[in-house]
């Protein structure tokens, strides 16, 4: 673990020596607080006009939660589809175009060490562009009243949805040494998973019940409105596990090329 822990360190560092992390940070922040403050705006509009037409009923069901948290926890999961596989791209692909992935390969590390180490490093990253975005839901709880349950439920979603994007995006570097088609694949990838589930109300009972079961988008918006199911865990720990065994035996298989 010590070893995996070094590599996730090396990784994090090869991030802000290098234009990559401050593009990507401060474009994710940007976006997030566009999203929050127009968000936030219409809210506002919505309040006044109803508040105006003194309109009780509708009053009551405007909440914060609903017209702004998971408004922009989605709208930043669509922008974690775009970024993530930037910043993933390099993680395996570069050791192979440097020529630094044969001295990984036989070095004392195991390969699950490596794999975990890079997986880790991009993982944390990832994640801190995830926290900072929560001084919006912070600004929200100084002056306004959003359930805080629902807030972290939506912050919990979209870290594993972050994590699990990162683990695909781990796995489509350790197929090339092309960055650009490494980062494509993943894009494409992690659009396919998000976007899976829409024919589900037309294709059947269980053909649909699958499609919504393998959707990413599905399980995330659970947690968005407050609900933490086992079932989605489960699903966001499966996808995580197997995109980082499937990664382990890429790599793995280079040995036997």
């Amino acid at each position: 673990m010590r070893n995996a822990l070094t590599i996730a360190s090396r990784e994090i560092r090869s991030y802000f020596v290098s234009p990559i992390a401050y593009v990507v940070l401060t474009g994710y922040l940007l976006l997030a607080g566009w999203f929050f403050f127009n968000l936030l705006a219409r809210f506002n509009m919505l309040l006044t006009i109803y508040s105006a037409q003194q309109n009780p009923e509708v009053l009551m069901r405007l909440n914060l939660n609903e017209f702004v948290i998971a408004p922009l926890l989605h709208n930043l999961s669509v922008v974690l589809v775009i970024l993530v596989p930037v910043i993933t791209m390099r993680t395996l692909s570069e050791e192979k175009k440097t020529g630094t992935y044969e001295l990984l390969l036989t070095s004392p590390l195991r390969i699950s060490e490596i794999v975990l180490g890079k997986f880790l490093g991009a993982a944390l990253f990832v994640g801190l562009m995830v926290l900072l975005t929560g001084i919006y839901p912070l600004i929200l709880l100084l002056y306004g009243n959003p359930e805080i349950t629902v807030v972290l439920s939506g912050y919990l979603g979209l870290l594993l949805l972050a994590t699990s994007f990162v683990a695909i995006g781990i796995l489509t570097s350790s197929f090339t040494e092309n960055q650009i088609i490494a980062a494509v694949t993943c894009m494409v990838s992690l659009l396919l998973l998000y976007v899976i589930s829409w024919p589900a109300d037309d294709a059947g009972d269980t053909i649909g019940g699958l499609l919504r079961y393998v959707s990413l988008t599905e399980h995330f918006a659970q947690f968005a409105k407050g609900i933490i199911d086992s079932k989605d865990l489960v699903y966001f720990g499966t996808v995580i596990g197997l995109a980082l065994f499937l990664t382990h035996r890429s790599v793995e298989s280079i040995r036997w090329r």
